[in-house]
């Protein structure tokens, strides 16, 4: 989730109205202006350093920041609803208001400010006000209510294709493109090439409050869903999703459905289309004569319109966003999380410690609470590789990360020819370097448990039954090797008291 107070700074750098933050972010204008004033007096400005977590903004703006009680604000829509009851007063409406309030431990407003309140509450639902939009400032977005087909050229039915529709406030200016499904993919996909369509970035992006973009619709506090949020920020624009039941918020979209049921679907119901990027293709040509149509009551086009528009857009970013899937894991001794079988470095602090993973076809982040823990490129190919950065590594193993294929095979001569063999076989058999220096290190640490002839002799043994013995199997005979000295104490060094088979050690020849 999205840090309030980050927000408000990044949704002023764009201008954006305090009113309009305050029905996009759960908080008031009031807190809005203290944020801006704050930052202000500590001369702390859109972008922050990139080492600035949410928990650090919100000490740095507000050191003693100790919580104020307020009053309990009614439930208006309520409230009003109860007032069209017969017999219901705002008197006694305001009086099971306080009882609420004294049974929930808040503090209630005085007679005169809820009524206050609710006369302002009326006023904003007759207000219908003509708004001005500036070039490049806002994009309405939609799903249309109808549906186009496309054909299955197997059983010939008609599959429904769902209609994604955004338009330009300024200009009118349309796009339209057909998807199969309206889930989260679909909708941040369609805005994608929404972008890609218009070369650049509106500083505002109006959408309904459906289920797909917004998880919780609200008229003071809608929650926008995780990616979609996400890909604004990637845009480095802002989502102000129109109020529940409230079309005139979004005029333009709501129209242009209209024109696009008559002046596109109507034209193209007759031709069938065969696949999706067929139906797209013929929906886009239908568009193009849609925005060169001249406008009926004032001069000029969508297309011409936008010509002037398209300047006041914000520039694209270097990369497309990609669409983020999440998933919760457990940060494993060897300071690493496991993803589709493969491995990412977090600090070792962080051992044994539950850690988000939002991940991308390309990119793999980690986070603890809201603080980025590390960043990876996401890695393809043989199963098991690691993606380790060495800052994340306890002092003793970035030392280890010193040695290379010819410190170990020097180390494993000085041991003897045999230890020198089968460390070879272990570097020259492993296909990811890391796994081979982890076994060859513990190969030869055996040395120091065992001592340097008892391994050369493991060692030995172990070529006799397999051309690539592994570290399990030379551990396998050192320790029946001790076993067996114990048991036949008047056993020779040279003897050889070896009578198992090569399935014991674990290798075949």
């Amino acid at each position: 989730m999205t840090n309030r107070e980050r927000e408000i700074l990044r949704m002023a750098s764009k201008n954006i109205s305090q009113r309009s933050m305050a029905s996009s972010l759960s908080c008031s204008r009031h807190y809005i202006a203290k944020v801006l004033l704050r930052a202000k007096e500590l001369n702390l400005s859109w972008p922050l350093p990139a080492d600035m977590s949410d928990p650090m903004l919100v000490a740095l703006l507000f050191p003693t920041n100790p919580v104020k009680s307020e009053r309990h604000m009614p439930d208006y829509s309520h409230i009003d609803k109860e007032m069209r009851k017969s017999g219901v007063t705002l008197t006694v409406l305001w009086t099971e208001y306080c009882e609420a309030c004294r049974l929930a431990g808040k503090i209630p407003f005085m007679f005169t400010q809820f009524c206050h309140y609710y006369r302002q509450y009326r006023l904003r639902q007759k207000a219908t006000m003509h708004l001005e939009r500036s070039p490049g400032e806002q994009v309405e977005v939609d799903w249309a209510g109808k549906t186009a087909f496309v054909r299955d050229p197997d059983t010939g039915k008609n599959l429904p294709a769902y209609l994604f529709v955004a338009t330009l406030s300024y200009s009118q200016y349309t796009y339209v493109e057909a998807f199969y499904k309206r889930d989260l993919s679909a909708w941040i996909n369609a805005h994608v090439r929404l972008f890609q369509f218009l070369g650049g970035v509106p500083k505002i992006v109006v959408p309904d409050n459906l289920k797909t973009g917004v998880t919780q619709a609200d008229w003071y506090h809608p929650q926008i869903q995780r990616n979609y949020q996400a890909m604004a920020e990637h845009y480095d624009t802002v989502i102000l999703p129109a109020r529940p039941v409230t079309p005139k918020d979004k005029p333009n979209v709501e129209g242009n459905v209209g024109n696009i049921m008559t002046g596109i679907l109507a034209k193209i119901r007759h031709i069938p289309c065969f696949s999706l990027e067929e139906l797209n293709q013929l929906l886009w040509e239908k568009l193009d004569a849609l925005n060169a149509r001249p406008f009926q009551k004032k001069e000029g086009s969508r297309a011409s319109w936008f010509q002037e528009e398209k300047e006041y857009l914000l520039p694209l970013p270097r990369e497309p966003y990609q669409l983020a899937s999440w998933k919760e894991a457990t940060v494993q001794f060897n300071y690493h999380i496991a993803l589709d079988c493969m491995h990412y470095s977090v600090p070792c602090e962080y051992i044994k410690q539950k850690v988000q993973v939002k991940y991308t076809g390309t990119t793999v982040e980690i986070f603890s609470k809201d603080l980025r823990l590390a960043t990876h490129r996401r890695l393809y190919g043989p199963k098991g590789q690691y993606s380790t950065v060495l800052a994340h590594m306890p002092p003793e193993h970035q030392a280890y990360l010193e040695w290379d294929d010819k410190r170990f095979l020097s180390w494993a001569l000085a041991i003897g020819p045999c230890t020198h063999k089968v460390v070879k076989g272990i570097l020259d058999a492993s296909k990811i370097k890391q796994q081979a220096f982890k076994s060859c290190m513990g190969l030869l640490k055996l040395a120091d448990r065992y001592s340097k002839p008892l391994l050369e002799q493991a060692a030995q043994t172990a070529l006799e039954f397999s051309k690539r013995p592994s570290y399990k199997t030379v551990h396998k005979i050192l320790l029946a090797q001790v076993e067996d000295k114990h048991v036949k104490s008047d056993v020779q060094e040279d003897t050889h008291a070896f009578t198992r088979g090569a399935h014991y050690y674990g290798d075949e020849r």
